[in-house]
């Protein structure tokens, strides 16, 4: 057994004791997220907040665009921005999939990024908000040591979040930590996407349109629509009109709302429209759709709140 395989069936005990549902669920350190799933999930839309994500057992192949990454027990998942994309899970009968996610802290990021050195210049950089990256030994140790703290009160408390902090540090000096680096000056084309795609993960249910969205980038209509599909391989309508059905997704199953009340909750005038939209995105009716995933999440027997799609 390798060295990073060794630490893997490490955290999967871990992860075994502390919470065997289905889901991205939230635990008792602020911040980290178990990662469980016992069967394969073909193709399907997700949301995910900005994280990085390790996969334990099992594997994932993400789709943006026309490209496609894994990431699995050798690759970890750096999402530096809220973004929609699309998804298979793939496990085996005996093993789940498996994994730990770190919602990534900007208080924490700048903090960091204020006591490194600057890093050397890229020319022509082609940032991309969600990738695939060779998991190193020394940040799946972190993860390791991360757990272990868990399990005890007063580590976790204590040495759970200078863990976290030591994560998001490797993750910083790593291959991906330029991104994050640019995302947090605000400067450039990036930072200007960034907040455009903020504005509208956390005001999807206001009455936002494209060319104000535009204009608080500093940016032409085009010049928006060119970088922010570059950025996002899709279109600012679309990502609005996709955060919206995700965010109503969610409601229906964490909430049990019907999608009338959710369609109205995210901005929708229509609920005509709504279900249309849906259906397109998801294959399947609002009303089908909850029933789904209450039925492969378990949310009937969780409390309110505690499980996120995966």
């Amino acid at each position: 057994m390798s060295s990073l395989a060794s630490i893997h069936a490490r955290i999967n005990s871990i992860l075994d004791r502390i919470d065997s549902g289905e889901g991205i669920r939230p635990t008792e350190l602020p911040g980290l997220r178990t990662v469980r799933c016992h069967k394969n999930i073909p193709r399907s839309s997700v949301l995910y907040e900005p994280s990085i994500v390790m996969v334990t057992s099992g594997s994932k192949r993400g789709y943006v665009g026309s490209r496609n990454f894994v990431y699995d027990t050798e690759n970890y998942l750096v999402l530096a921005a809220p973004l929609p994309f699309e998804c298979e899970t793939f496990c085996e009968p005996h093993a789940p999939l498996r994994g730990v996610s770190i919602l990534l802290d900007m208080a924490v990021l700048a903090d960091l990024v204020l006591k490194l050195p600057p890093a050397p210049a890229q020319a022509n950089p082609q940032p991309r908000t969600i990738d695939a990256t060779p998991l190193p030994e020394a940040l799946a140790e972190a993860a390791l040591r991360l757990l272990e703290a868990y399990e005890n009160p007063n580590d976790r408390m204590i040495l759970g979040p200078q863990i976290m902090r030591e994560i998001t540090y490797r993750v910083l000096t790593g291959p991906r930590g330029q991104v994050l680096r640019d995302l947090l000056a605000m400067q450039g084309n990036i930072s200007q996407v960034y907040r455009a795609m903020h504005r509208i993960h956390t005001e999807y249910d206001r009455q936002l349109d494209i060319p104000t969205l535009a204009c608080d980038a500093g940016m032409s209509l085009s010049a928006f629509h060119h970088h922010f599909k570059n950025m996002t391989s899709t279109s600012p309508l679309q990502y609005l009109k996709t955060t919206r059905l995700h965010k109503a997704r969610l409601m229906m199953i964490q909430e049990g709302i019907g999608p009338s009340a959710a369609a109205t909750r995210v901005g929708y005038e229509s609920p005509s429209q709504f279900s249309r939209e849906f259906k397109r995105l998801f294959g399947v009716s609002p009303a089908e759709e909850a029933l789904r995933l209450r039925s492969n999440l378990g949310a009937q027997t969780q409390p309110p709140l505690r499980v996120a799609m995966i």
